[in-house]
Protein backbone atom coordinates (compact mmCIF):
# COMPACT_ATOMS: atom_id res chain seq x y z
CA UNK A 1 0.00 0.00 0.00
CA UNK A 2 1.44 3.34 -0.51
CA UNK A 3 1.94 6.00 1.87
CA UNK A 4 -1.43 7.98 2.79
CA UNK A 5 -2.09 10.63 5.56
CA UNK A 6 -5.40 12.06 6.04
CA UNK A 7 -5.66 15.90 6.43
CA UNK A 8 -9.20 17.15 8.09
CA UNK A 9 -9.64 20.86 9.21
CA UNK A 10 -11.58 21.29 12.70
CA UNK A 11 -13.18 24.82 10.74
CA UNK A 12 -14.28 22.57 7.78
CA UNK A 13 -15.88 19.69 9.20
CA UNK A 14 -17.18 22.05 12.36
CA UNK A 15 -18.88 19.48 14.99
CA UNK A 16 -18.58 16.54 12.43
CA UNK A 17 -15.30 16.23 13.21
CA UNK A 18 -15.18 13.36 15.61
CA UNK A 19 -17.22 11.43 12.83
CA UNK A 20 -14.62 12.03 10.56
CA UNK A 21 -11.75 10.64 12.88
CA UNK A 22 -13.98 8.02 13.91
CA UNK A 23 -14.67 6.51 10.66
CA UNK A 24 -10.72 6.56 9.24
CA UNK A 25 -9.69 5.00 12.46
CA UNK A 26 -12.35 2.31 12.04
CA UNK A 27 -10.79 1.66 8.55
CA UNK A 28 -7.62 0.73 10.20
CA UNK A 29 -5.26 -1.19 7.62
CA UNK A 30 -3.58 -4.35 9.25
CA UNK A 31 -3.72 -2.42 12.57
CA UNK A 32 -1.49 0.37 10.99
CA UNK A 33 -2.72 3.73 12.40
CA UNK A 34 -2.61 6.15 9.12
CA UNK A 35 -1.30 9.72 10.00
CA UNK A 36 -4.32 11.79 10.70
CA UNK A 37 -3.32 15.50 10.41
CA UNK A 38 -6.12 17.98 12.08
CA UNK A 39 -6.10 21.88 11.03
CA UNK A 40 -7.42 24.55 12.97
CA UNK A 41 -6.85 28.37 14.04
CA UNK A 42 -6.82 28.07 17.51
CA UNK A 43 -6.08 26.29 20.68
CA UNK A 44 -8.42 23.90 22.06
CA UNK A 45 -9.10 21.67 25.10
CA UNK A 46 -11.03 19.89 22.27
CA UNK A 47 -8.31 19.38 20.32
CA UNK A 48 -6.25 17.78 23.11
CA UNK A 49 -8.39 15.35 23.83
CA UNK A 50 -9.36 14.71 19.84
CA UNK A 51 -5.46 14.12 19.71
CA UNK A 52 -5.30 11.35 22.47
CA UNK A 53 -8.36 9.97 21.07
CA UNK A 54 -7.91 9.36 17.74
CA UNK A 55 -4.08 9.47 17.91
CA UNK A 56 -3.75 12.28 15.18
CA UNK A 57 -1.75 15.55 15.49
CA UNK A 58 -3.31 19.17 15.67
CA UNK A 59 -1.59 21.76 13.72
CA UNK A 60 -3.07 25.32 15.30
CA UNK A 61 -1.99 28.13 13.07
CA UNK A 62 -3.58 31.31 14.35
CA UNK A 63 -5.24 33.94 12.02
CA UNK A 64 -3.97 31.75 8.80
CA UNK A 65 -6.87 31.13 6.27
CA UNK A 66 -8.11 27.54 5.13
CA UNK A 67 -5.90 27.73 1.84
CA UNK A 68 -2.40 28.38 3.99
CA UNK A 69 -3.68 25.56 6.47
CA UNK A 70 -3.81 22.73 4.48
CA UNK A 71 -0.60 23.73 2.78
CA UNK A 72 1.30 23.81 5.90
CA UNK A 73 -0.07 20.39 6.71
CA UNK A 74 0.53 19.29 2.84
CA UNK A 75 4.36 20.11 3.68
CA UNK A 76 4.54 18.51 6.93
CA UNK A 77 3.63 15.00 5.79
CA UNK A 78 5.40 13.39 3.35
CA UNK A 79 2.85 11.03 2.50
CA UNK A 80 2.91 10.19 -1.41
CA UNK A 81 -1.15 10.48 -1.36
CA UNK A 82 -3.09 13.22 0.57
CA UNK A 83 -6.81 13.05 1.85
CA UNK A 84 -8.20 15.93 2.41
CA UNK A 85 -11.48 16.77 3.95
CA UNK A 86 -13.88 19.32 1.97
CA UNK A 87 -17.19 19.03 3.54
CA UNK A 88 -18.76 18.75 7.25
CA UNK A 89 -20.22 15.58 5.59
CA UNK A 90 -18.19 12.29 6.63
CA UNK A 91 -17.88 9.23 5.07
CA UNK A 92 -18.63 5.52 6.00
CA UNK A 93 -15.25 3.50 7.30
CA UNK A 94 -16.40 0.70 4.62
CA UNK A 95 -15.53 3.15 1.62
CA UNK A 96 -11.98 4.16 3.07
CA UNK A 97 -11.36 0.42 3.40
CA UNK A 98 -12.21 -0.32 -0.56
CA UNK A 99 -10.57 2.99 -1.16
CA UNK A 100 -7.20 2.49 -0.25
CA UNK A 101 -6.02 -0.45 -2.73
CA UNK A 102 -7.29 2.07 -5.80
CA UNK A 103 -4.48 4.45 -4.42
CA UNK A 104 -2.07 2.30 -6.35
CA UNK A 105 -2.67 2.66 -10.00
CA UNK A 106 -0.21 5.02 -11.18
CA UNK A 107 -2.38 6.14 -13.74
CA UNK A 108 -4.07 9.18 -11.33
CA UNK A 109 -2.91 12.06 -10.15
CA UNK A 110 -6.63 12.62 -8.12
CA UNK A 111 -9.63 10.83 -6.75
CA UNK A 112 -12.85 12.78 -5.77
CA UNK A 113 -14.05 10.59 -3.21
CA UNK A 114 -17.82 9.96 -1.77
CA UNK A 115 -19.48 12.44 -4.57
CA UNK A 116 -22.86 10.94 -5.14
CA UNK A 117 -24.19 10.70 -9.08
CA UNK A 118 -26.57 13.78 -9.84
CA UNK A 119 -29.84 13.35 -10.64
CA UNK A 120 -30.88 13.78 -14.23
CA UNK A 121 -32.79 17.06 -13.53
CA UNK A 122 -29.38 18.37 -11.33
CA UNK A 123 -27.56 17.01 -14.49
CA UNK A 124 -29.50 19.11 -16.65
CA UNK A 125 -29.44 22.44 -13.49
CA UNK A 126 -25.49 21.90 -13.82
CA UNK A 127 -25.53 22.47 -18.14
CA UNK A 128 -27.47 25.51 -17.80
CA UNK A 129 -24.83 26.60 -14.92
CA UNK A 130 -21.48 26.25 -16.37
CA UNK A 131 -20.24 27.98 -13.15
CA UNK A 132 -21.21 25.20 -11.10
CA UNK A 133 -18.86 22.91 -9.12
CA UNK A 134 -19.01 19.61 -8.01
CA UNK A 135 -17.80 19.56 -4.09
CA UNK A 136 -17.12 16.05 -2.76
CA UNK A 137 -16.49 15.35 0.86
CA UNK A 138 -13.08 14.58 0.07
CA UNK A 139 -10.57 15.08 -2.52
CA UNK A 140 -7.26 12.21 -2.52
CA UNK A 141 -4.31 13.98 -4.28
CA UNK A 142 -0.94 12.74 -5.08
CA UNK A 143 1.81 15.27 -3.37
CA UNK A 144 3.99 15.36 -6.42
CA UNK A 145 0.20 16.99 -8.30
CA UNK A 146 -0.11 19.06 -5.77
CA UNK A 147 2.84 20.60 -5.67
CA UNK A 148 2.56 20.78 -9.15
CA UNK A 149 -0.67 22.95 -8.96
CA UNK A 150 1.09 25.24 -6.52
CA UNK A 151 -1.18 23.84 -3.83
CA UNK A 152 -3.90 25.65 -2.24
CA UNK A 153 -4.32 29.45 -2.30
CA UNK A 154 -2.49 30.81 1.00
CA UNK A 155 -4.84 33.55 0.74
CA UNK A 156 -8.04 32.54 0.02
CA UNK A 157 -10.17 30.79 3.07
CA UNK A 158 -13.55 28.48 3.54
CA UNK A 159 -15.01 27.48 0.43
CA UNK A 160 -13.45 29.84 -1.91
CA UNK A 161 -9.80 28.00 -0.92
CA UNK A 162 -11.45 25.33 -1.92
CA UNK A 163 -12.99 25.95 -5.55
CA UNK A 164 -9.89 27.88 -6.16
CA UNK A 165 -7.96 24.70 -6.11
CA UNK A 166 -10.98 22.39 -7.19
CA UNK A 167 -11.23 24.65 -10.59
CA UNK A 168 -7.03 24.26 -10.97
CA UNK A 169 -7.62 20.95 -10.92
CA UNK A 170 -9.91 20.82 -13.37
CA UNK A 171 -8.06 23.16 -15.54
CA UNK A 172 -4.32 20.99 -15.30
CA UNK A 173 -5.13 17.95 -17.39
CA UNK A 174 -5.48 15.98 -14.40
CA UNK A 175 -5.98 12.28 -14.73
CA UNK A 176 -9.02 12.69 -12.41
CA UNK A 177 -11.81 9.92 -11.60
CA UNK A 178 -14.22 9.71 -9.30
CA UNK A 179 -14.97 6.83 -6.14
CA UNK A 180 -17.89 6.28 -4.26
CA UNK A 181 -17.61 2.68 -2.60
CA UNK A 182 -17.65 1.02 -5.89
CA UNK A 183 -15.92 1.57 -9.09
CA UNK A 184 -13.92 4.18 -9.82
CA UNK A 185 -15.66 6.40 -12.87
CA UNK A 186 -14.69 9.20 -15.05
CA UNK A 187 -15.25 12.61 -13.19
CA UNK A 188 -17.12 13.25 -16.81
CA UNK A 189 -19.77 10.95 -16.29
CA UNK A 190 -20.72 12.79 -13.30
CA UNK A 191 -19.99 16.64 -14.46
CA UNK A 192 -21.83 19.07 -16.70
CA UNK A 193 -20.06 19.10 -20.39
CA UNK A 194 -20.23 22.79 -20.35
CA UNK A 195 -18.10 22.74 -17.09
CA UNK A 196 -15.71 20.66 -17.85
CA UNK A 197 -14.95 22.19 -21.83
CA UNK A 198 -14.92 25.81 -20.02
CA UNK A 199 -12.40 24.19 -17.42
CA UNK A 200 -10.15 22.61 -20.14
CA UNK A 201 -9.55 26.36 -21.77
CA UNK A 202 -6.60 27.27 -19.66
CA UNK A 203 -3.84 25.22 -17.39
CA UNK A 204 -3.26 28.00 -14.73
CA UNK A 205 -1.24 26.46 -11.72
CA UNK A 206 -1.00 28.68 -8.97
CA UNK A 207 2.48 30.37 -8.81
Amino acid sequence: MVSVCFIVDAMVTGAMLPRHLKSIRESSVDDHLLPILVTGTRPHARLALIEQRYYTHCLVTPAKPLGARLNQAAFTSQAEWLIIALQKQPLPASLWGSLYPQLNAYTLDAIMIGLAKPTFSERILRRLMASALLLPPYIAVRRAWLERLGGFDPELDEFYAIKDFLQRLHACSTRLKSYNGQLLREVDDITSSAQISSSRRACTPRL
